[in-house]
């Protein structure tokens, strides 16, 4: 006998389609850019006769990078549907942070033919570093172990996660290799320059860096619904959901790319103007503008419980920068007609690399551990803004040393952790 029932038919939803309100703010990011790419067209930034001043330039441009900031951040977040685990945290920190690069290697590429500009391209290197360990890093602990109350209420976390924020497994790799790192940078303020040769001996690491990152299990979880911008692009269909992260990386690159020009020079040249020191603004109002996007996506991962993934993407930034960063500027340098020694270092640009090394082996001696308390991050904040108020020659020397003698007292409460750490980055399988 054969069966002549019907057979169900299953029913297949439509794919997800990118929400109005997430176009909306892509569309307002490119609104936003607009202005400054109509401005770089021409190659004086001047059209019908229109010459914006310094003031007016800082802010269109500045503008125009902060916009194609998050348009980068909500296309590399996206992109992590499609590569996971380690490598993915590694290239989301590197290209959440190339407004800053493109930034910095302008001022080392300049500095090649004008002098005036060799203590920007330090200036700027060292206080975006700085700013992110000293305010990025804090943020997304507190606002980790804020959030973990709740958990903690429902009685799914136990009462230490409100004071100690837990760092996963695969940060290891990262923490290792900022150690050494870190170590090595001391190498800068001893030689007084950074050499070409010693350019490419980071640039190799950085390689080196996400080849380990690349061999790394995501064995720390499940992986966590992304919601915003990044979870409608991701929540799209494969094709569909691909084509819009290029397009989002080409639309931002190319903002990037006409932008970062005219936005140093106006960082240099609105000092002038406001009677402001030119090499503060360089060293943190340029930092400001182009690591708020990262800033924002560490502290969106933190909002949703993902306090691990968050600091792990801050300290990946960390690596990117002491490694990626600090050897493309002798190479942007000598590209920039330089001479083939390097990028030279005076005396306040020595002291700048020795503050922001030292509060680095402190960073690393609190996370050294996988694990973050809050004091630490508070404490963190406070030498931080300790170097606002002393801005001095002695002051700087004092801060460092101040770092560095933390630094081994925290190191030595945490001394049976140093020698698996500083073993990860050799390890056959980093874990």
């Amino acid at each position: 006998m054969i069966d002549t029932a019907p057979t169900p038919t299953t029913v297949t939803a439509p794919p997800p389609r990118m929400g109005r309100s997430a176009w909306g703010r892509i569309a307002i990011c490119i609104v936003l850019a607009l202005p400054a790419v109509a401005l770089a067209v021409d190659e004086h930034w001047r059209i019908g006769g229109f010459a914006p001043d310094p003031l007016v330039d800082l802010l269109v441009f500045g503008g125009a990078v902060v916009a194609a900031s998050f348009l980068l951040a909500w296309a590399a977040e996206a992109a992590q549907q499609d590569i996971s685990g380690a490598l993915a945290i590694a290239i989301l920190a590197l290209i959440a942070v190339l407004p800053e690069y493109a930034v910095d290697l302008y001022y080392a590429f300049r500095s090649g033919s004008d002098p005036a500009y060799e203590q920007f391209a330090a200036a700027n290197m060292t206080g975006s570093n700085r700013l992110l360990l000293g305010f990025g890093w804090p943020l997304v602990v507190i606002i980790s172990l804020l959030v973990a109350r709740r958990y903690v209420r429902a009685g799914s976390l136990p009462a230490s996660a409100t004071k100690v924020l837990q760092l996963e497994q695969s940060s290891r790799l990262d923490i290792g290799f900022l150690a050494l790192l870190a170590v090595v940078a001391f190498l800068i303020p001893l030689m007084g320059s950074i050499p070409l040769w010693f350019g490419f001996v980071l640039l190799a690491a950085f390689v080196v860096y996400l080849w380990r990152a690349s061999k790394v299990s995501d064995d720390d979880g499940d992986d966590e619904e992304m919601v915003g911008t990044a979870g409608n692009i991701a929540s799209m269909p494969q094709r569909a959901r691909r084509w819009t992260i290029v397009a989002l990386f080409v639309v931002a690159a190319a903002v990037i790319l006409s932008s970062a020009e005219p936005f140093a020079d106006a960082l240099v040249e609105s000092g002038s103007a406001l009677g402001i020191d030119s090499y503060f603004l360089v060293q943190w109002l340029a930092p400001l503008a182009t690591e708020a996007p990262e800033f924002i996506v560490a502290a969106l991962f933190a909002l949703r419980g993902m306090g691990g993934a968050a600091i792990g993407t801050l300290i990946a930034s960390k690596v990117n920068q002491w490694s990626l960063l600090v050897g493309s500027l002798p190479i942007a340098h000598v590209l920039g007609g330089g001479t083939t020694g390097g990028l030279p270092l005076d005396g306040r640009q020595v002291e700048e690399f020795v503050l922001t090394a030292s509060q680095t082996v402190l960073g690393v001696a609190i996370i050294i551990a996988l694990r973050f308390h809050r004091w630490s991050a508070i404490a963190l904040v406070a030498l931080f803004a300790v170097q606002f108020v002393v801005t001095d020659t002695s002051g700087r020397w004092v801060l460092s040393i101040v770092h560095l003698v933390l630094a081994v007292v925290v190191a030595w409460v945490h001394r049976r952790d140093i020698v698996p750490t500083l073993r990860a980055p050799f390890r056959r399988q980093a874990v």
